[in-house]
């Protein structure tokens, strides 16, 4: 593969890590709010290490969801500093929902590999959007 000419699927993995980005931000953000709303909604067991109220866990996924959201959005600007935003507010995401398992297993499961997925996107075919376009 020559820099002139990226394949489709690099440009389309590229653009699978933006929308991703854009989904994950939209769960997150989401996810916050209900903490935020309704303190009793998600429940855990008594011996969690990282005791937080719900509340400030769900601005935490609230702030970081309305981040990966707009770093999603900046991927299709194919700007070097937008891809090196949404390596690190997917590795943030990651560790966000690798400290919330015990409130949303199965959620927090998915969105750390679709977050694992779009590191690999972004860090391997990161620039051949722009040159897609």
């Amino acid at each position: 593969m020559s820099e002139e000419n990226p394949s489709g699927w690099a440009a389309g993995w590229a653009a699978f890590a933006g929308v991703m980005l854009i989904m994950i931000g939209v769960f997150q953000s989401l996810a916050g709010l209900v903490a935020i709303i309704d303190d009793e909604y998600y429940v855990i067991g008594p011996n969690y290490t990282w005791e937080l109220d719900t509340t400030t866990w769900g601005w935490i996924h609230l702030l970081v969801g309305i981040v990966v959201l707009l770093s999603g959005i900046g991927i299709f600007s194919g700007n070097v500093a937008a891809r090196t935003v949404g390596v690190l507010v997917a590795v943030v995401s990651a560790v966000a929902n690798f400290m919330w398992l015990p409130y949303y297993p199965v959620g927090s499961v998915i969105i750390i590999a679709v977050n694992i997925a779009v590191i690999w996107a972004l860090t391997a075919h990161g620039r051949d959007i722009t040159a897609a376009s």
